[in-house]
């Protein structure tokens, strides 16, 4: 769906700006005017370490006028595989710092603004309000929904990514869009967190740096689209990468109808609502038991092989996550039997469910995931 440009042209450009912008005033769709638009954007990055420093070089080379930068962190020499808007002598150094002289160093006539504070519930709203566009660059699932909950509450879009190892995803999600636009936020991807144990960091897994960057200049792209209002978003999809065999795919992500209560459960207890597309169930260790005492169960894994070598469920197939979202490892899962999926503990499985719901496979969440399943009596 093509969206209306969200920013107003600002003045127009100077010589130099014009000078500088010449290949992005070529591009149908962009031209001056969406020049303009980008000059009078005001883009707060949240991050600035993997996907925040691609995203504000190519925001600052854009020439969009006014980037906020928020991070409460410093430069460690580990960060430099990736975070390519940090150079060695800026170790030690505050990354809002940083990334401020490198963005000004590119273009002296962006104004940058720097909180140096990590994103709390309390400053949240005041850090975010006044942007057009939000980019979530965090590398925590607690700043991601603070991140999303407040942008619901201001109404302004994110533009989301997120990379571990070799996978990564991209979206635009937008809880308050203008009307005709459909409503969707991280909530309606990963409806509850996953356990603090469950998803390991960059720290405990790795990432390749520059898968950083390829999903940074993504990102960055969707903030143009969306100033500009050329092409079409990523509202409504997800994109899904998987570096180490080369594939790109994006899968369809239906928002919850009713925005009436930004922050209300949206489906019974032991349910997700899919958008009209059925509702997921939630099955009980005891249950997955008396199915596999009877012998009638088809079971799916999610999780990592790392994580599958420590622990698992007999009889278990395993499809990592990133498999089942960008569809490479399903096609063989049955149509006319239930499925069972599992995870850790429930968060990833929950995501899995959804997506093979939609696809016409009749999986349900094992509740508690393997962690239950160990603990059971």
């Amino acid at each position: 769906m093509q969206i209306p440009p969200i920013v107003e042209p600002g003045p127009p450009l100077t010589p130099e700006q014009a000078a500088r912008a010449s290949r992005h005033v070529l591009l149908p769709g962009i031209g001056l005017d969406g020049q303009r638009r980008l000059r009078a954007a005001r883009v707060c990055v949240v991050g600035a370490g993997g996907l925040g420093a691609p995203v504000l070089q190519y925001l600052a080379a854009a020439g969009v006028g006014s980037l906020t930068v928020v991070d409460d962190d410093v430069v460690d020499v580990s960060n430099l595989q990736r975070q390519v808007i940090h150079g060695t002598s800026d170790v030690g150094r505050a990354k809002v710092d940083s990334a401020r002289d490198a963005v000004v160093e590119l273009d002296p006539s962006v104004r940058v603004v720097t909180h140096r504070v990590r994103l709390t519930s309390e400053n949240a709203d005041q850090i975010l309000s006044g942007h057009d566009v939000v980019v979530d660059g965090t590398d925590n699932f607690p700043t991601r929904y603070l991140v999303s909950d407040a942008c619901e509450r201001l109404g302004v879009p994110v533009v989301w990514g997120s990379v571990l190892r070799f996978d990564a995803q991209a979206s635009v999600f937008w809880g308050r869009p203008p009307e005709g636009v459909p409503a969707v936020t991280l909530r309606d991807l990963f409806p509850q967190p996953p356990a603090p144990d469950e998803v390991p960091s960059c720290a405990e897994a790795g990432v390749v740096g520059a898968l950083c960057g390829q999903i940074g200049s993504v990102i960055a792209t969707e903030v143009v689209k969306l100033v500009t209002g050329v092409g079409e978003p990523l509202l409504g999809r997800v994109l899904v990468v998987d570096a180490a065999r080369a594939r790109w795919t994006t899968i369809p992500l239906v928002g919850a109808a009713d925005r009436d209560r930004p922050f209300a459960p949206r489906s019974t207890p032991g349910e997700v609502d899919l958008g009209g597309k059925g509702l997921s169930r939630d099955i009980t260790v005891d249950e997955l038991g008396a199915r596999m005492a009877a012998g009638d169960v088809v079971l799916v894994d999610v999780r990592e092989p790392g994580e599958a070598a420590v622990a698992s469920i007999p009889g278990a197939e395993l499809i990592p996550l990133a498999r089942v979202l960008d569809g490479t490892g399903t096609a063989h899962l049955p149509r006319d039997r239930e499925v069972v999926v599992h995870c850790a503990v429930g968060g990833r499985s929950a995501v899995a469910v959804e997506v093979l719901r939609a696809a016409g496979v009749d999986a349900v969440n094992l509740t508690g995931g393997i962690q239950a399943w160990l603990a059971r009596p």
